[in-house]
């Protein structure tokens, strides 16, 4: 995908956005506190592709935008089967592990907070979640992804073994 298509993609507004944390950082000064903001975004197309995006500035509006403007550089392609993942995985980053597991049609989402992010940006609709280990907001966002870049389809294996299904 070329560039010009990607930022027309863009523009069409079909991106999921989903601010999953901001937090304020406070720098002591001569005339008191001096605060700025970070922002850590997930932005998805709901059909298989999902970043997340970490923004910093001494305002929220603008951090959020720079989150954005940092997921849209480095996207993903999730395989997806359905409105579910196509097997169980576990995605590790630190001390975070996130498991995902398929679920039947209708289950719904059943994640927390900043996995659901990850996972609904993503396009999934049905899935079982279990986040272990870290509670730390990034760490659980980026070891979704790790986890949802780790799936494959059973044709794909097959492609990739050159065997016949």
């Amino acid at each position: 995908m070329s560039t010009d298509t990607r930022d027309r993609d863009r523009d069409r507004g079909e991106w999921v956005e989903s601010v999953v944390s901001i937090r304020r950082c406070a720098a002591v000064v001569k005339g008191g506190r001096r605060f700025s903001f970070n922002a850590l975004v997930v932005v998805g197309n709901g059909r298989g592709q999902v970043s997340w995006g970490y923004g910093k500035a001494n305002e929220v509006p603008p951090a959020v935008e720079k989150g954005v403007k940092d997921a849209h550089k480095q996207m993903k392609r999730v395989q997806l089967k359905g409105t579910t993942v196509p097997h169980a995985v576990v995605g590790r980053f630190g001390a975070a592990r996130v498991l995902l597991m398929p679920a039947a049609p209708g289950t719904g989402v059943i994640a927390g907070g900043a996995v659901r992010a990850v996972v609904e940006a993503a396009g999934i609709r049905d899935v079982l979640t279990k986040s272990l280990g870290s509670t730390n907001k990034l760490n659980l966002v980026k070891a979704a992804i790790q986890g949802l870049t780790q799936l494959r389809t059973k044709e794909e294996i097959a492609r990739l073994r050159g065997v016949q299904i």
